[in-house]
């Protein structure tokens, strides 16, 4: 056998009603999604993080998720894994007629996909009284915010509704800025969260608009902030100085003395 049938076999196996794990029997489709998408987390830190054995192995775990799935709809009679693969193969020559194409049409790049992607919509919804045939239709609501909200703008974009460049967008972001500052003064809880929902989603925007993916750009904050945190803990600690009980321009002095380092390396 090669490795995808042994690892097929093993899947059948672990959920074997008669010899298989009791864990992975009691697992539905609702209670692995969960774990997939910790799993495509897992691979965008190792790649993030330039580890190849780490990446590899995250690679594997998140292929055993789309077996994990593949062999509950086939119990369910849905497909099996051969379908999976045989439609995300059809799909791929079907969105690269620059590359498969017998016609010589070399059309590609972004907005050749998107048009491709938006025929195939069209498709799927001929015949469906009830289809949504919004331009926004198909972004899925369980995406990361951030992620959502770039994905909206750009289908928006796409009809002419943005900004012609950056700078509206950071002019944008002042606004919002000013109505989350007015909201703090004479709004309650509710507001403020719309006001702050309003500062991030402009905030996204701006993020498509600089060609940067802003899910990318906060978890290189988050490690920026996390190492430069536990350099201060660990700075302080050799110095015997308890954090809960450091005051503030202790912790200010040591914060950047961290941060100094933090470039430095």
């Amino acid at each position: 056998m090669n490795a995808m049938q042994d690892l097929l076999t093993l899947m059948a196996t672990l959920r074997d009603p008669e010899r298989g794990c009791p864990w992975d029997l009691r697992q539905d489709f609702a209670s692995i999604a969960p774990y997939t998408v910790e799993e495509a987390y897992e691979v965008a830190d190792a790649i993030q993080r330039e580890s190849a054995e780490d990446l590899r192995d995250e690679l594997g775990d998140l292929l055993f998720q789309v077996v994990f799935h593949a062999q509950m709809a086939r119990e369910a009679g849905w497909f099996d894994f051969d379908d999976v693969a045989r439609t995300i193969h059809d799909k791929m020559v079907r969105r690269h007629p620059h590359v498969f194409s017998d016609a010589g049409e070399r059309t590609h790049g972004p907005a050749a996909w998107e048009a491709i992607k938006a025929e195939e919509r069209r498709a799927r919804q001929d015949g469906q009284a009830d289809a949504d045939r919004s331009v926004l239709a198909g972004v899925s609501v369980t995406l990361p915010g951030l992620t959502r909200a770039t994905k909206l703008t750009r289908r928006a974009a796409r009809l002419g509704f943005d900004w012609p460049a950056a700078d509206g967008v950071l002019a944008k972001i002042r606004e919002e800025l000013a109505e989350l500052e007015e909201a703090r003064a004479t709004g309650g809880e509710r507001e403020q969260e719309e006001e702050y929902g309003d500062l991030l989603f402009a905030c996204a925007n701006l993020g498509r608009h600089l060609g940067l993916d802003p899910e990318r750009a906060l978890r290189t904050a988050n490690r920026k902030f996390e190492a430069r945190f536990r350099s201060m803990e660990n700075e302080l600690a050799a110095q015997g100085v308890d954090l809960h009980d450091a005051d503030m321009t202790v912790l200010e002095a040591a914060w950047g003395r961290a941060k100094r380092r933090n470039k430095e390396e």
